[in-house]
Formats: structure tokens, sequence, C-alpha cells
């Protein structure tokens, strides 16, 4: 029987062992859905307060309820470490690991190529190794075979290597790993057989397509198209203001039309880890083939300046009622980058507050999901109370995320002036007068 085929076996069984390395928004979910799938899952961590909290089967993932990972840590399903040691005997390796991008926007691949380096160092015949971190065209090859290679390893004939991008919305009600298609690009054809089955068990729709890069490619177009209707949405809303008409209106009207539109909205700006990012990675790579990609360029120049618009905005407001920024007791509700979620990376409410620090104002937050902020001067803020008199004591109270957990009609009872970045008190009457991007 060949190392494939003995591989195969052991994944339609249940009887392989599944590594994950990062223990994150993407990785946590996957390692619990192939635990509840019947494997046996090792997750791997840098961070030891994670580790320790998993290994009492206590989640710090909102879209992962305690109750639903402590059984599978009680059974011994699902176990974490920070010891890539504990992957010697694994059969699979699913890297999850962040891709974020330095100052100059530059892909930074650093997470990635150590948990390879790692992951090499106790590889063995017959392991699968998949990298799920979003990457730019052409990285699994560049990063992962050469590594393998070196030690002789045979790609597609005693191990196997794939590409397979993760999709998680945090806070989806709908989606999750389980219902949202996999789609998965081996680097031979061997490669993607052997991969799909093993997210087969975990995932409902597997989509296999030609090549990593390919795989690489899906993952870009998805998020470089969202981030540039929604730049294109925001540029929208900048024009609308110019002319004195509602954006939201329009986009409601125009979304009436039933083939040829499909809407989006205006905003703070883009956050999270995928739209502000994953574009960035395609661009660069089309640099270094001399190649300008003009739409993502000026898509993320849009994006990025979305949060100084926010702050004209307030100013202009504050104006209205005669005051300066400086010296106005500013309220932000929301610092996550969505509504429901406590991540706060690339949010665009740490430059709202950013901006409004550097103006003199007196600013705090609010937000029900992120106790703590650190901003990117150093600065520290620590999410206040939500009360009535937080409200009543606000020169103006922006939304910038819009949270289920608050009130928004309280807000407009309680508060002389909002400006709203997200039109969740458009159908609303109080006291406040609003300004809305």
């Amino acid at each position: 029987m060949t190392i494939k085929q003995q591989l195969l076996d052991r994944l339609v069984q249940r009887t392989a062992r599944v590594g994950i390395v990062g223990l994150g928004y993407v990785g946590l979910p996957l390692a619990v859905e192939f635990a509840e799938a019947g494997f046996t899952v090792i997750g791997v961590d840098v961070a030891r307060e994670k580790v320790d909290s998993l290994n009492r089967g206590e989640s710090y993932i909102l879209d992962i309820p305690t109750e639903r990972l402590k059984p599978l840590v009680e059974s011994g399903k699902f176990c974490a470490t920070t010891d890539y040691a504990a992957l010697a005997d694994a059969d699979t390796v699913s890297i999850c690991v962040p891709t974020p991008v330095n100052r100059a926007k530059e892909p930074d691949m650093t997470f990635v190529i150590d948990s390879v380096d790692a992951i090499a160092k106790i590889c063995h015949d017959g392991m699968l190794v998949v990298l799920e971190s979003t990457a730019y065209p052409g990285a699994a090859a560049e990063i992962i075979l050469p590594r393998l290679s070196f030690n002789g390893f045979r790609v597609g004939e005693n191990v196997f290597v794939a590409f397979s991008p993760e999709r998680i919305d945090p806070a989806n009600p709908r989606f999750n790993v389980r219902n949202t298609p996999k789609v998965i690009g081996g680097v031979t054809p061997a490669c993607t057989e052997v991969c799909s089955a093993l997210y087969d068990a975990a995932v409902d729709q597997i989509v296999p397509v030609s090549s990593p890069t390919t795989a690489e490619m899906v993952k870009l177009l998805e998020n470089t198209f969202r981030a540039v209707n929604i730049g294109l949405v925001n540029e929208l809303a900048i024009m609308c203001d110019l002319l004195g008409v509602n954006v939201w209106e329009v986009i409601q009207a125009a979304a009436t039309k039933p083939f040829g539109f499909m809407p989006f909205y205006p905003g703070p700006g883009v956050g999270g880890h995928c739209i502000p990012v994953d574009p960035l990675y395609l661009s660069w790579k089309m640099k270094t083939l001399n190649y300008n990609a003009r739409f993502i360029e000026l898509a993320a120049s849009i994006n990025m300046g979305m949060p100084g618009v926010v702050v004209e905005r307030i100013t202009e407001a504050l104006n209205d009622d005669a005051k300066p920024v400086r010296g106005s007791r500013i309220v932000v509700l929301g610092a996550a980058y969505k509504r429901d979620v406590d991540d706060v990376r690339e949010s665009p409410a740490l430059e709202v507050l950013h901006l409004l620090r550097h103006k003199g104002a007196d600013v705090v937050y609010h937000d029900p999901y992120v106790r703590e902020l650190r901003l990117e001067d150093g600065a520290v803020m620590q999410s206040v109370a939500y009360s009535e008199a937080l409200l009543e004591g606000a020169d103006c109270v922006v939304i910038v995320t819009d949270h289920r957990r608050i009130d928004y009609q309280h807000v407009v009872d309680h508060t002389r002036l909002v400006v709203d970045t997200r039109n969740v008190t458009a159908a609303l009457k109080g006291r406040a007068r609003v300004a809305r991007l």
C-alpha cells in the first residue's frame, strides 16, 4: 500500500492525528470542527496564556463557546501546547498563523516561515502540510517546498503540501467552518486528493483548484473585490456629502435593481486581518513583476483615509454647535473593526481615536467587547462604562462600530450630538442631532 493510500485510509477512518498551528480566530474554530468530526487534534500556539486557557476548556474566541470546547478537552479529542515537538506524530498540520503587513505595507511572512521551519524538523513520511494563512501568489511553493525538499522529502509522493485559504467571518451567524465551501490547491493532484480528504470531514463542500497559486489568488480576489467596492462606496459617500445627497438613501434605492448591482456600504474605514491586508499582498507581488495594481492602490488610499473623513465630520458637527474639537468631550462607541467581535486588528476606531487625541479632544471610548486599546503612538486607553451620564456629559457621541449590544435609541435620547458612521440611527427619533457620513 502506498504512503498516500495509508494516509487516505486514516483520514477516512478518522484515526489520523490532526495538527493546527495558530489557535486564534481561524485556527481554533478549525481545530474544534476537526475534533467534533472525530479526529484527535493537537493545537500549537506560542502564547502560553492561550494554551493554558484552552487546556482548561476555556475559550477566548467569541465564535467558540466554552460549552462547545470543554467536552472536547475532557474527552481528549483536543489539547494545546506551545511545543512543536507534539506534532511529531501528527498526520496533518494546518498552518493558521498571522500574515500582517509591515510599516511599508509589504507582506510579513515571518510567522509562516517560523512555523514551516519548525514543522520541517519533525516532518515524516505521510504528513500533509496545509497553509491556510493569507499569502501572496506563489508563497506556498516558495516557502514550504524548499524547506521540505531540503530534508529529502518528495512532495506528492511521501509528503503532501497544499494551500487552502481560510474564509472565517467572525460573528457571522449564518456561515462558519462547516458550511463555508473550502478551496483547496495541492502542489500535485495527489496533494489535492489528500487535502480534500482531510477537509471533507469538517466542511460540507470542497472546491479543488489546479494549484496552490490559483488558491492563493482566489483568496486575494475575494477580499480585493470587497476592498475595491468598499473604496468605491466610501468615495461615493464623500461625493454625496459635497452634493448634499444622502448616500444611504442612494444605496437603498439602487439596491432595488434586481440585476447588475450589489450593495456595499460606506463606513469609517476597513479593519480586520483580511480586507485591509490581503489586497496589499497582491499589489506587492505585482510590483515585483513591474506591474502597478491601480485599483488596489486607489481603494487602499480611500479606505485608509476614511478615519480622517470621520474626524472632519465630527469637526463640522461641533462647529455647528459653536464648539471646537479641542477640549470637547467626545465619546466613541465601538473600537472593534466590526460589530459583535472583540478584534481590533486594523480597526478604523484606532485611527479615529488617535486623530481626536491629536486635535486635543477629551476623548474616551466604550466597547462591550474591548476592555483596553493600545494606539499607534503607544497610548493605552481603557473602555469606560456605558451610562446615561456618559452620554449626557458628551459634546459629541461617535458611532464607529455598530455593536448590537448597544441601545441606539437610548443613545439618541440622551445625547446632544451624534455622528453616525454606520447609519444605525437612520430610523430613530430622539433628542440628538445626528450627522452621518
